[in-house]
């Protein structure tokens, strides 16, 4: 009866379809053309083999029916022909998992095969090389496994070829050389080995060559600087060692060149600075020597200068000052002597500068140190003027020569003067005076002490304190050997007796530690963050690491106001109190009768934006574990990013715990599951998550069917569904926010594009953010409240 059914189920198809289908089985029998509508049987029978090794979850191969019938004519999801030809195979972001079958090689006319953004394992199939019309393979973020299959250089109009972010292994096939009209080939971030085959570089119009994050080994083939077409060239993250080719010049089209974190060795060739189109030049962590050229005006549009972590020398040259363009300059942890020049002051768009620990001297130009703070300069024992407690010595008569003779004579004018006797009775009544003070104060605190005790000073409720060991350092503290409380600005005053002895209620627990809400006996309130001992750096380190985040002021970053050191060891960290919690909590945890409009929505995603743009370019730190549940919120409803910089405070495999801790709850980008090192980059996939859940009013682990909240996102609005993504109150709102949401919702999936070099930097986001509603992000910026009235 069931098939009986469907035979009468196709005859009430309109008699014109049936023609159509009849018709095209005779014209395959012939070899004749097809009108596109029916697809030929070679090809029907591919794509039924290619969806048997699929694992549809989703449903979305259900539109491909056994019949065959629409595989033509937009009816099955995701297929393109010509003449009854598949030509395009694009499923990117559907959840798939399994296999690509071998059969995929019967697609003859196929001219595009794209399945990033998958689950898909297994290997990449030989028989792709068996397409002679093959052009563009996009198999990114995949769990592809196996070596690059050596067929691949058969298909000579290959133009791109992403293999990225997959478990790849072996070595480059040299045959990729036949693949001659190559415009992009992207082997990031697999296990790939090997050196880099010369025969890749014959590729005469090769824009794109992307082989970083993998274990490439041996030296930078010479023949690599014939590319001339080439723009984008990414080695990083390898073990390429020997030098940088002297005529690596003659790249007169390169845009991007990034070989950090290899083993590159030598001298900087001079052809390096000759090259007017490029824009960022990324050395970082290699074993450079010598110095760099004198002359680097020909460099026009230069914007990133990374050196940092090499074994350079030599002076700073002045000519840098001439590159109008440059807006990152990092010069760091090289033996770079001199001063620093003051033609860097002339730089109008720099952002970001660190020229720390080198052997610099002489005092910093004023410029510069007003623009930067000090964790750009620290590290140079004979620089000075770059903080209060570096002050260059003022300008004084040189010392008078002393006596040549050192005879009876000469010891007889060395009696002591009038004056020196005054001088030296003078400091040993100062050093009176003060050992006085100093016993008056014992004396005061010990009083205080006993005075609770014989007053019978009851423990306080929720918790009775921050902790049994806080608790018990109270008595240690009056003594002479009690903890050490370090204060920095703030709207009001406490000790560390009113600390311990605090009302604490815990708010929640991080990889960091646990945080509370201490309300004081005076009735205000802070919160208290206490840090997981053993997973903090040393006494010593951790003071200069927490004396240099408590002086980071930003309207939307969290203020670290105080830091305390326990007599066992505790660390606890004091900030403000945000009365409204976190945005976490603000959007998902609220009754019905709440709502948050597009404006609130708006001027939160402006804020956070501010906050971490200060971040990346006035500190120099990467947040590394940005949520929504550590950006707070005060009574307005101003946002607060908190727990940035705290990793500086951890030992560095207690840090890699808190990357690891971030990839489970939806916000890392894929590229940290391999590098484990966070960026400005990751930052901004993470910032781009916070937009998706202000614009969808879900949480990151809400997509339907294990999905993370930008896929689920991506294939919402790749099926042109775009009006469910967004949250209802924000459909019911004012139909004029409709192009404000859309654009919004295009700048967050350009933030969590799977490439983290496709991916704006927070300036550019906050700029876009401005553009879209100039009128709210003039208003947040209005209401941001001062440092002297943080939250009332």
């Amino acid at each position: 009866m069931e098939r009986e059914g469907s035979r009468h189920d196709r005859a009430r198809l309109p008699l014109f379809f049936l023609l159509l289908l009849a018709a095209g089985a005779g014209a395959h029998s012939r070899g004749a053309e097809w009108d596109g509508v029916v697809v030929t049987q070679a090809d029907y029978q591919a794509l039924r083999a290619i969806k048997h090794d699929l694992v549809d979850s989703l449903g979305v191969l259900r539109s491909w029916n056994d019949s065959g019938f629409g595989a033509c004519s937009g009816g099955w999801a995701g297929i393109k022909c010509v003449k009854g030809q598949v030509i395009a195979v694009q499923l990117p972001w559907k959840g798939l998992g399994g296999r690509i079958s071998e059969k995929i090689g019967q697609l003859q006319a196929l001219r595009k095969l794209s399945l990033h953004d998958n689950h898909l394992t297994g290997a990449v199939p030989f028989s792709l090389g068996f397409l002679p019309y093959l052009r563009g393979v996009y198999l990114f973020n995949n769990r592809l496994s196996g070596t690059i299959p050596p067929s691949i250089g058969n298909c000579p109009l290959l133009q791109a070829l992403d293999l990225s972010n997959n478990l790849l292994s072996g070595t480059i096939p040299p045959s990729l050389a036949n693949s001659t009209k190559l415009l992009r080939l992207n082997l990031s971030f697999n296990t790939i080995s090997g050196s880099i085959p010369s025969v890749v570089s014959r590729s005469a119009s090769i824009a794109i060559l992307a082989l970083d994050h993998n274990n490439i080994s041996g030296p930078i083939p010479a023949s690599i600087t014939k590319l001339g077409t080439l723009q984008i060239l990414s080695l990083s993250h390898n073990q390429i060692g020997g030098t940088i080719p002297s005529d690596i010049g003659e790249l007169s089209q390169l845009e991007e060149l990034d070989l950090s974190f290899n083993a590159i060795n030598g001298s900087l060739p001079s052809s390096l600075f000759n090259m007017s189109s490029l824009a960022v030049l990324d050395l970082e962590g290699n074993r450079l020597d010598g110095g760099i050229p004198e002359n680097l005006s020909v460099l026009r549009n230069l914007s990133e200068l990374n050196l940092k972590n090499n074994h350079l020398k030599g002076p700073i040259p002045s000519s840098i000052g001439n590159i109008s363009s440059i807006d990152r300059l990092d010069l760091s942890e090289n033996n770079f002597t001199g001063q620093i020049p003051a033609s860097l002051v002339n730089l109008p768009n720099l952002t970001s500068f660190n020229v720390s620990y080198n052997n610099l001297s002489g005092a910093v130009p004023t410029d510069l140190s007003r623009r930067f703070n000090s964790s750009s300069f620290v590290g140079n024992l004979q620089l000075c003027g770059f903080s209060t407690s570096t002050p260059c010595p003022t300008n004084s008569p040189p010392p008078q020569a002393p006596p040549p003779s050192a005879g009876p004579s000469s010891r007889r004018r060395r009696h002591l003067s009038t004056k020196d006797i005054v001088l030296i009775a003078a400091g040993i009544l100062l050093a009176i005076l003060l050992l006085l003070c100093l016993v008056l104060l014992c004396c005061l605190i010990k009083k205080r002490a006993a005075s609770k005790k014989k007053n019978g000073k009851p423990e306080k409720a929720g918790g009775g304190g921050i902790s049994e060991k806080a608790t018990a350092s109270r008595e240690v503290e009056s003594s002479d050997i009690g903890g050490k409380l370090v204060h920095f600005d703030g709207p009001f005053v406490f000790t560390a007796d009113d600390l311990l002895c605090a009302t604490a209620e815990i708010m929640g627990k991080s990889a960091y530690g646990t945080a509370y809400k201490a309300t004081l006996e005076d009735g205000n309130q802070v919160a208290v963050k206490r840090l997981r001992e053993k997973m903090t750096k040393g006494q010593k380190e951790f003071e200069a690491e927490a004396g240099a985040l408590g002086r980071i002021r930003h309207p939307n970053l969290l203020a670290l106001r105080a830091y305390y050191l326990g007599p066992k060891g505790e660390k606890l960290l004091v900030f403000d109190y945000m009365a409204m919690g976190s945005l976490a909590s603000f959007l998902h945890a609220r009754g019905p009768e709440t709502t948050v409009d597009w404006p609130t929505r708006m001027s939160i995603a402006v804020g956070v934006s501010r906050g971490l743009h200060h971040l990346h370019t006035q500190e120099n730190i990467v947040h590394g574990n940005l949520t929504s549940t550590n950006i707070l919120l005060d009574q307005r409803t101003v946002p607060h990013i908190a727990d940035y910089g705290l990793s500086r405070l951890m030992t560095s495999s207690a840090s890699t715990t808190v990357v690891a801790t971030a990839g489970a709850i939806g916000y890392a980008a894929p590229e940290l599951a391999k590098t484990k090192k966070p960026t400005a980059k990751t930052d901004v996939y993470s910032l781009g998550v916070v937009f998706l859940e202000l614009l969808t009013g879900k949480s990151p682990s809400e997509g339907p069917n294990g999905e993370d909240l930008p896929q689920w996102v991506a294939s919402i609005v790749k099926e042109e569904w775009t009006n469910e993504v967004f949250d209802l109150e924000l459909m019911r709102e004012t139909p004029t926010i409709g192009d404000e949401l859309l654009n919004t919702l295009k700048l967050a999936l350009h933030c969590v594009d799977p490439s983290p070099a496709a991916r704006p930097d927070v300036e550019q986001v906050l700029r876009q953010l401005e553009e879209i509603k100039p009128e709210v992000a003039a208003g947040a910026k209005d209401d941001e409240p001062t440092e002297e009235s943080p939250d009332e």
